[in-house]
């Protein structure tokens, strides 16, 4: 199977146009972004840049975006040696939109920019990969020269993360309906790379991807 391109439906948005290849990887959760982004790092041989490891680093103890989480929580998110509860705090951005909003207008800028950093420390690579499950609702693709999206029916997803994490039914659904439908997404990447299950034909969209450079509009 050969991974799509929507080039003719990708809506207008800026992006990085200087002479590194920057591959913004993005997904719903649970659709296998790690899975490609794990394959463009050890078949492929790209560095791989991932806003997950960001984030959790930037909510490490002491840092200045953990203490404004503790400030807003208090002991509800707080562990027994002082750090933060992460799943204690997933219950509640999930289950209160304008607390999710709050936690994004935090963390996203530091993500941002510790993109902004690495990509500066690799500015002498060809080709470099963003990997964030939010890059098109926090503004990231405009850090990236093209946008692949790991794509995947309703269904599965949810039967995925269900199966990946210890979550509810209810609580696996508040978690997908925070980040954008994959509806949505389809029309602004410019690869869609379809995960139906068979790793090999995932693979081989990969590097087919890898070798047709797409070009965003």
């Amino acid at each position: 199977m050969a991974p799509e391109s929507n080039r003719q439906c990708a809506a207008p948005r800026r992006r990085w146009r200087g002479p590194q290849r920057r591959i913004g990887l993005t997904g719903g959760i649970a659709t296998g972004k790690s899975t490609v982004a794990a394959m463009l790092s050890d078949r492929h041989g790209l560095p791989v840049l991932d806003a997950d490891v960001y984030a959790r680093q930037l909510l490490t103890p002491g840092t200045a975006a953990s203490r404004a989480v503790l400030d807003r929580y208090g002991l509800q998110v707080q562990t027994p040696s002082g750090g933060l509860d992460r799943p204690a705090l997933g219950r509640i951005v999930f289950a209160r939109p304008t607390e999710r909003r709050w936690l994004e207008a935090l963390t996203h800028p530091l993500v941002k920019d510790a993109f902004t950093r690495d990509l500066a420390r690799h500015h002498r690579g060809a080709t470099v990969v963003l990997v964030a499950p939010l890059l098109l609702e926090a503004g990231l693709e405009t850090l990236c020269s093209e946008v692949w999206l790991v794509d995947l029916d309703e269904a599965t997803q949810l039967a995925r993360l269900l199966a990946r994490d210890p979550l509810s039914p209810h609580e696996a659904r508040q978690r997908i309906r925070a980040q954008w439908p994959l509806a949505r997404k389809r029309g602004l990447a410019d690869v869609i790379l379809r995960n139906h299950g068979d790793r090999g034909a995932l693979a081989r969209q990969v590097a087919m991807a890898c070798s047709a450079r797409a070009t965003a509009t």
